[in-house]
């Protein structure tokens, strides 16, 4: 089972435990910075800065690439003299460790940057606080939610990705059934555990379309699977794959920025956005710097730092790498029927051959 199809399971679960973590939401005392959550006056950031400086550090659980987190954690301590402790893992054991300790009666993590189906399983076990700060009037519309909890803070976005040395721009499919054509077969790769992608692809050419579309594509032309989104740029990068089904486009940035021979291309309707975000938890120990980290990963300093790193910011003041139309993987849709996609995904990706 992978990541998604266990996140699924485990919020499934879970669904009987709700009534437990509400009431010791309720049993324990809230700290009193929690307070500030919600508050906008125009001494905000100060009241912030002082508490943070007298909690002395906050802590972070991400699933945000190594580099990216510490790009923005060194950034927040420069600024604010607050240290940043950083617990990284995947989107799924970020949602697994933070159940187990609220099971446990232990609350580690004051501050949640993680992928959307996270922390929207995280909403659902009522661990987060709703934040209502001045720094979220600045978000693109598609950024906020009504419950607050969370909100969208940058979007990974998926592309095809080529080698510009092997393939020739010319030759480029235009629409997805150009992945038909025989003069890719042997030359296809995709990520292995898609299956958000895949259902987002099935919302916007219709399910039967996508998945009778994909069958053929890879009888017909055959289609490697390697795990990991990075992993599978560089094999492009390289020229071990000629064309990636499923990248993002900021690693491809990255590398072209080191002169590696790749480019990225969308296909219409829409580019496929998989969007990540920041919460402040429930029982956050230093609600202070978790507050005013929430502040600092929305301000326009940081999600600058985000779009320099391939990202396309929430802050709508920053210009985005690209403009292209975004369609959003929708969170709940991975968390109630990701475990259905997940496994169409795998038999039809899973080890075919092509025909010969």
């Amino acid at each position: 089972m992978n990541a998604r199809s266990s996140m699924s399971a485990r919020v499934a679960r879970c669904a009987g435990f709700l009534l437990a973590v509400a009431w010791l939401a309720s049993a324990v005392a809230q700290p009193s910075g929690i307070a500030l959550a919600t508050y906008d006056g125009a001494d905000r950031t100060v009241k912030l800065i002082e508490g943070a400086k007298k909690e002395g550090d906050v802590v972070v659980y991400t699933s945000a690439p190594s580099d990216d987190i510490k790009a923005l954690a060194d950034a927040f301590e420069q600024k604010y003299g607050v240290k940043a402790k950083v617990w990284r893992a995947s989107a799924d054991k970020v949602l697994q460790r933070a159940t187990s300790e609220a099971r446990a009666k232990r609350f580690e993590a004051d501050v949640f940057e993680t992928d959307s189906p996270a922390l929207e399983g995280l909403v659902r076990e009522s661990l987060l606080t709703a934040v209502r700060s001045p720094a979220q009037d600045d978000l693109v519309p598609e950024a906020r939610f009504a419950h607050q909890a969370w909100v969208r803070a940058r979007f990974s976005v998926y592309a095809l990705a080529y080698n510009t040395k092997s393939v020739h721009k010319a030759d480029l499919p235009r629409a997805y059934e150009g992945l038909l054509d025989a003069r890719w077969k042997g030359k296809l790769a995709i990520e292995a555990d898609d299956g958000d992608w895949f259902s987002a692809l099935g919302q916007m050419l219709g399910e039967a379309r996508t998945q009778k579309l994909f069958r053929d594509v890879v009888a017909k032309n055959g289609v490697v699977v390697r795990h990991g989104h990075n992993y599978l740029a560089e094999l492009v990068a390289a020229g071990d794959v000629p064309l990636a089904i499923t990248v993002y486009t900021g690693k491809v940035e990255q590398l072209k920025r080191k002169g590696a021979p790749i480019d990225w291309f969308v296909l219409p309707p829409a580019a496929i956005a998989r969007a990540s975000g920041v919460a402040v938890a429930a029982r956050a120990a230093h609600p202070h710097a978790a507050l005013l980290w929430y502040d600092f990963e929305l301000s326009e300093e940081a999600q600058k730092l985000l779009a320099e790193r391939g990202y396309v910011p929430a802050n709508r003041k920053v210009a985005p790498p690209e403009r292209m139309p975004l369609h959003f993987i929708d969170a709940r849709t991975v968390l109630d029927d990701g475990e259905k996609w997940d496994k169409r995904y795998a038999e039809i990706f899973g080890s075919h051959r092509p025909e010969k």
